[in-house]
C-alpha cells in the first residue's frame, strides 16, 4: 500500500479517535481513496484498512480501559450504535468503543460495498448493523 493511502487511513482513525470526523465522513473519505472496508480489534488494539486487491495497513488504536465482557449483549451495542448515528450530545468514539466492549463486543468489521458493520463477540456471536438509508 502506498504512503498516501496509509496516511488517509491514519487520518481517518485519528479523526474518529479525536472526534473531528464523523462515521459518514470517514466512510466517504476511505471509499473515495478506494478502500473496501476496515476492521477494529479491541483485544489487539488495532485497526486494519483493506483495499480490494488484498493490500492492507494495520494501525494501533487507543486502548479500551474496560474489559471486554464475556457475554455478548446486543441491546447496549445497538443503543451505542444509535447514539453514534444520531451524534447524541456527549457522543465520543472512545466512549462508543468503551460501551460496546463492556457489552461484549471484541471488535467489528465495516464493509463499504455491503453497507454494513458486523459486531463480533468473544465467542463469535454477531450483530449486523446495516448503514442507514
Amino acid at each position: 500500500m502506498d504512503d498516501h493511502k496509509k496516511s488517509v487511513a491514519r487520518t481517518c482513525l485519528e479523526g474518529a479517535e479525536d472526534n473531528t470526523l464523523t462515521f459518514p465522513q470517514i466512510v466517504g473519505t476511505l471509499m473515495q481513496e478506494g478502500f473496501e472496508g476496515y476492521a477494529i480489534d479491541f483485544r489487539c488494539g488495532t485497526a486494519t484498512y483493506y483495499l480490494p486487491a488484498g493490500d492492507s495497513v494495520e494501525l494501533s488504536t487507543h486502548k479500551i480501559d474496560v474489559p471486554i465482557a464475556a457475554t455478548f449483549d446486543t441491546a447496549p451495542i445497538q443503543a451505542a450504535i444509535k447514539e453514534a448515528q444520531q451524534l447524541a450530545p456527549g457522543y465520543t468514539y472512545k466512549g462508543f468503543c468503551k460501551k460496546v466492549a463492556a457489552a461484549g463486543c471484541a471488535g467489528y468489521i465495516v464493509s463499504f460495498s455491503g453497507r454494513r458493520a458486523l459486531y463480533i463477540g468473544r465467542t463469535a456471536e454477531t450483530h449486523v448493523e446495516h448503514f442507514p438509508s
